[in-house]
């Protein structure tokens, strides 16, 4: 249920009216709007009686929400969230480039990739130091190792570092990662994400590989109920019965969450297609809807330990940032 004051409502009784809420057994969303105050119910809204909330003099209007996700619903809050890591702001027109190998493989190989995004004008670097692998004898990541590694690349470039947590168990060592990525294999480990839901964090969360949109969104409301509303989607491609690509890049998914959530939703070229040669189309494509991009760029991608198939070069990638924000010039203005 979603309750709208009017404008110009008074802090006093505005608080007055949420402590009545709050007594029937209801957690409140305040959403902020310029016009507009939207009280975002949450619980067992069955005894609330309609009517009596409508008929208050602060009130505009009151309406039941059907869907099941809540919390990061867009009738909760009408306005973009804006997810701000370390300065980088990310949603509601604020847009994002993410770059950086698949894997951490050494210090001199994360430290160059990083410095060469960085003066192409990413704004934060991606890396795996926990790789997901679908065979067990596949690079499984360098892990702790790993975690350190990215923590010198950004101590040499001041770029904020996103890598992948496989489990709750390691959630320790990702106290000092800038933002924590949830794989598409991880988006319903609800244990994983409950605990996520505690921190005080930016999270990025990759739709499974054959999620619905309403399923991503419920795993979204698991860590926005815990109280961590700093998440960020990721579209990420979906398996289909194509078989030319590795996945099917969903772009129509990414307007679709935009009508239905809050949330700043940005696009994966790299693992929904899995071939180099596709990342550029796919991310001027993306770059029309998306909140931000997040790339795979490998200065050895032949001899990469991991998803080298899918990697593009830094100059390359330097080419295609340029392009992107052509794009979006022309696009989004």
């Amino acid at each position: 249920m979603i309750v709208v004051l009017k404008n110009g409502v008074t802090e006093d009784k505005r608080d007055r009216l949420i402590d009545w809420l709050k007594g029937q057994g209801l957690t409140i969303h305040i959403s902020e709007g310029q016009f507009q105050t939207v009280l975002g119910l949450v619980g067992d809204t069955t005894a609330v009686d309609m009517d009596l909330i409508a008929s208050l003099a602060i009130v505009d209007s009151v309406k039941r929400v059907t869907e099941p996700f809540k919390c990061c619903n867009r009738k909760f809050h009408p306005e973009d969230t804006v997810v701000d890591v370390k300065g980088v702001k990310i949603g509601a027109g604020n847009f994002v480039m993410i770059a950086g190998p698949c894997s951490v493989e050494s210090e001199e190989q994360i430290v160059g990739i990083a410095k060469a995004v960085k003066a192409s004008g990413a704004h934060m670097l991606r890396g795996g130091a926990y790789k997901p692998r679908t065979s067990p004898y596949d690079f499984q990541g360098l892990a702790a190792t790993g975690l350190e590694l990215l923590k010198i690349a950004r101590a040499e470039t001041g770029l904020p570092i996103v890598t992948e947590i496989m489990g709750t168990g390691a959630l320790d060592l990702f106290m000092d990662v800038d933002v924590i990525q949830v794989g598409a294999r991880n988006m319903q480990n609800f244990d994983l994400l409950k605990q996520l839901g505690k921190l005080n964090k930016p999270i990025l969360l990759k739709r499974g590989l054959a999620a619905t949109l309403k399923e991503l969104l419920m795993s979204a409301e698991y860590i926005m109920a815990g109280g961590n509303e700093n998440v960020i989607l990721c579209e990420r491609g979906i398996r289909t019965f194509d078989d030319y690509t590795r996945n099917t890049l969903d772009l129509a998914a990414v307007p679709m969450l935009h009508e239905l959530t809050h949330l700043p939703v940005i696009v994966d070229p790299s693992h929904s297609t899995g071939l180099a040669r596709m990342v550029r189309p796919m991310s001027l494509a993306s770059a029309v809807v998306a909140d931000g991009l997040i790339i795979e760029v490998h200065n050895d991608p032949m001899n990469a330990l991991c998803d080298g198939a899918q990697s593009i070069r830094p100059e390359e990638y330097d080419k295609l940032l340029k392009d992107v924000y052509k794009v979006r010039e022309v696009a989004v203005g």
